[in-house]
């Protein structure tokens, strides 16, 4: 063969960062043996892989088309030195988890994966949907699991357990009341919500898409703790999954707006690059996840730890 697995690597690398310096900085190479080892590639072939704008290096079209390939050439690479190896556990994991899912569920199905793999690695970020979604596309991540919908072309969606929103308001609060509550009230309150891009903030405005009305939207926060803080101090109404709230109302800090009129039921999901290879590590992943919810409708009546 005229390249190696050492060049792909550093190909994937530049393609992910767009940068050689910072592609450099990932590997532990210098600079200078990052930049050479990707322009012998490129002279092997009479070739080029990138567009070059000032310091930053853009995939051209034959990049975007290897890209993929040297992706899954890589990891089959690495499976088959674990083998070699006689190694029993998985390679290193990335997992991309949305709010929700990632302070709920995510890190207990991680500890539950490193305990019956102690040497495996499992790196597990939580950001929003879109933010998500967009690390799956750039081959950052091997496995997301999501709260809002996913339609990227590039993207495989599996559907794993139902989540419901909720609309919620402080014990003290004037629909603290336990009856249904109306558009028309609702839309008289002030809000605090999750941020564009999220899930969460997905599903509500879909929720509210046939209402012709305003609401006002007096805060935007990016994690649900700082919502539910907001909401028991009296700025106003939130809606957030229920699960989040499970332990809030059992001890009576939060209470729940009946709100017949919205539908805030949705999925959480798993997705995946369809040009990716599925390794045995994501496919072991999945199935704790599945385990979990085995049987379970709906995510707030998951058997958890306290979850204060």
């Amino acid at each position: 063969m005229k390249y190696t697995l050492r060049q792909l690597e550093i190909f994937v690398a530049v393609a992910r960062h767009e940068s050689v310096s910072r592609a450099a900085d990932e590997l532990a190479l210098s600079q200078s043996a990052t930049s050479t080892a990707l322009g012998e590639l490129e002279r092997q072939f009479d070739t080029q892989l990138f567009d070059r704008i000032g310091k930053t290096l853009r995939l051209n079209e034959l990049g975007q088309v290897l890209q993929p390939h040297a992706v899954q050439l890589i990891e089959h690479a690495s499976e088959i030195e674990t083998l070699l190896a006689r190694k029993t556990d998985f390679g290193p994991l990335k997992i991309g988890a949305t709010l929700t899912v990632g302070n709920y569920l995510a890190t207990l199905i991680a500890a539950d994966f490193l305990r019956l793999h102690p040497s495996a690695q499992v790196r597990l970020s939580v950001h929003n949907s879109a933010t998500i979604v967009q690390q799956l596309t750039h081959y950052e991540l091997d496995l997301g699991l999501i709260e809002g919908s996913c339609r990227h072309p590039d993207l495989v969606v599996e559907p794993w357990v139902e989540d419901e929103l909720v609309v919620f308001c402080a014990p003290a609060h004037p629909l603290a009341h336990g009856r249904p509550v109306s558009m028309l009230e609702l839309a008289g309150q002030d809000w605090i919500l999750r941020e564009q891009g999220s899930g969460t903030r997905e599903t509500f405005d879909q929720a509210l898409r046939h209402f012709n009305g305003n609401l006002n939207v007096r805060l935007e926060l990016e994690h649900t703790e700082a919502i539910k803080r907001a909401v028991e101090s009296g700025l106003g109404i939130g809606c957030i999954s229920r699960l989040a709230l499970r332990e809030a109302f059992r001890r009576g800090s939060l209470t729940e707006v009946h709100t017949p009129d919205l539908d805030l039921r949705r999925q959480f999901q798993f997705v995946t690059h369809r040009r990716k290879y599925v390794t045995a590590g994501m496919r072991e992943f999945v199935a704790l996840c599945r385990k979990m919810t085995a049987g379970v409708a709906r995510s707030d009546l998951i058997k958890l730890p306290f979850i204060p």
